[in-house]
């Protein structure tokens, strides 16, 4: 055995484990973090292929360098005495409906005035409806991310510091715990924008709106009105390495290839980790960045945790996972394309059916570094069932024969992307499973609002805590960022945390 004076380890190093581990840096633990692969980032790593960089993951950010941005990544770069230089946009790109394509404005009296040209009625029932959504975001705009916690503390912070903020929030209280379906049946009548809300509310959490929970539409809302849409030069790899910056310069340590295959309990505590190879690190504190299944069922044996707690946990049921087209072309011709693209190929057909809804990334309109010169980086993907996916003799065709979807796709925004082709990447569920270290290659938990309740960091093995997409609600790298915050506060004591906040207002 390997004896070490680790305080904390993180098992990987996705977006949520990286803040975890380099918060808790920050606040004078010893953190090792060890990832599986030789890269960093989980879900938001970046990848090369012939001189070609793409994002594995997230696309959208707003808010990562405006200091005002309620985006909790922001909040943490600036803890660590970190930034990251980004490209300022808008729009944030545009939906091709079968019946036309609409531009998607942050600018709010932008984006009615594309909608009303769909539909005026409906443009007016939309401002009503993100009216609503906006008054709720001022209210939680009041309270910092990196104010929150999850133990009994936290009450007493939120009435003590923020007491007037949280009454504010009464009107909207109902709003708080209620899903965006209920607000929208309130306010939007016309069938057409109920479908673009539906759209909006899939894209960030991977459930329309009457599964998605309504703080999490009012945050993109009015993040998207108040602060910044911007690209980060770089990819989505700038953002990690970052962040990898940061847990280094305090003090913590991120190993590659640490492949973890278990977490020691004894006694009902952890005690540490054994990596493949069965060196063990030892440590009273674990942070698990894996998903919730991949936790309970790969990195703990059935017997370190109560079948009352492990069974209803492995239920939680899961969003699809993804097929992906990751393409280098020829850019000729192409000088006013824009990034970002969302395209329903059938408008009779349910926007969450696979194949049907395909989101696309064209990244090097903003930062050229991204490809070769005379070229552009492409990454498309739409959800895919990992049910019946098997690597046989029929493997090749039917990866060839999904990917159909993403080229139809993309032929609504570039009509020659097949003849532009100089490199061609094709992932399937199971792409997606094996690199991201993702249970059933899925996008995260599919938790409806009112029918479920996200966990948050804790467990009931004293010492192992969890972070990521699982935790909490809201998709997305603001989610998993601030599940990092809340945990890494957790774990120290309310006057270091509140010295923190003292200091960042």
């Amino acid at each position: 055995m390997v004896s070490t004076n680790i305080d904390v380890i993180v098992i990987g190093s996705g977006i949520g484990g990286l803040v975890a581990g380099a918060m808790l840096a920050y606040y004078g633990k010893k953190v090792i973090i060890c990832e599986s692969h030789t890269i960093p980032g989980g879900a938001a790593h970046s990848f090369s292929r012939q001189g070609f960089h793409f994002d594995s993951g997230p696309s959208f950010y707003c808010g990562l360098a405006d200091p005002h941005s309620l985006n909790p990544l922001q909040k943490v770069l600036n803890i660590l005495g970190e930034s990251i230089q980004t490209v300022v946009y808008d729009p944030l790109g545009h939906y091709h409906f079968p019946e036309g394509s609409l531009p998607i404005y942050g600018d709010g009296s932008s984006y009615l005035e594309a909608v009303a040209k769909f539909t005026t009625q409906g443009a007016k029932e939309l401002k009503l409806f993100q009216d609503n959504l906006l008054r709720l975001y001022a209210g939680l705009k009041e309270v910092p991310p990196i104010a929150l916690r999850a133990d009994f503390w936290l009450i007493p912070i939120l009435l003590g510091k923020y007491g007037l903020s949280l009454l504010k929030m009464l009107p909207s209280l109902g709003d708080i715990g209620g899903s965006v379906g209920q607000i929208m049946d309130k306010w939007v009548k016309d069938p057409w924008v109920r479908r673009l809300i539906d759209l909006e509310c899939f894209l960030l959490s991977g459930l329309k709106a009457d599964g998605t929970v309504a703080p999490e539409v009012a945050f993109m809302f009015g993040e998207r009105s108040n602060s910044v849409i911007e690209y980060p030069i770089g990819g989505s790899g700038a953002i990690v390495n970052a962040l990898v910056r940061g847990l280094e310069r305090w003090g913590g340590e991120l190993l590659l290839n640490a492949h973890v295959e278990q977490i020691l309990i004894e006694s009902g505590k952890v005690v540490g980790i054994r990596l493949r190879g069965d060196e063990i690190i030892e440590a009273h504190i674990v942070i698990s960045n894996a998903t919730i299944w991949d936790t309970y069922t790969k990195l703990l044996r059935p017997e370190d945790l109560p079948a009352s707690f492990r069974e209803p946990a492995l239920a939680t049921p899961t969003v699809e996972s993804f097929m992906h087209l990751h393409l280098g072309i020829r850019s000729d011709g192409l000088e006013g394309l824009t990034g970002h693209h969302v395209v329903v190929l059938d408008g009779d057909v349910d926007i969450s059916t696979p194949g049907n809804t395909c989101m696309i990334s064209i990244p090097s309109v903003w930062d050229s570094t991204l490809a070769p010169p005379g070229h552009h980086v492409v990454h498309a993907y739409t959800l895919e069932s990992f049910s019946g996916w098997e690597k046989d003799e029929s493997y090749p065709q039917r990866k060839r024969e999904k990917a159909e979807s993403l080229f139809r796709a993309l032929e609504k925004v570039i009509p020659d992307i097949r003849q532009r082709i100089t490199l061609e990447l094709i992932g399937t569920p199971l792409t997606h499973a094996r690199f991201l270290r993702r249970y059933q290659g899925t996008y995260g938990p599919a938790i409806a609002a009112g029918k479920g309740s996200f966990p948050g960091p804790q467990t009931p093995i004293s010492g192992l805590y969890r972070v990521g997409d699982s935790t909490m609600p809201g998709i997305g790298v603001p989610a998993v960022a601030a599940s990092g915050v809340i945990c890494a506060n957790t774990l120290v004591s309310v006057d270091k945390s509140l010295a923190l906040l003292g200091s960042r207002e």
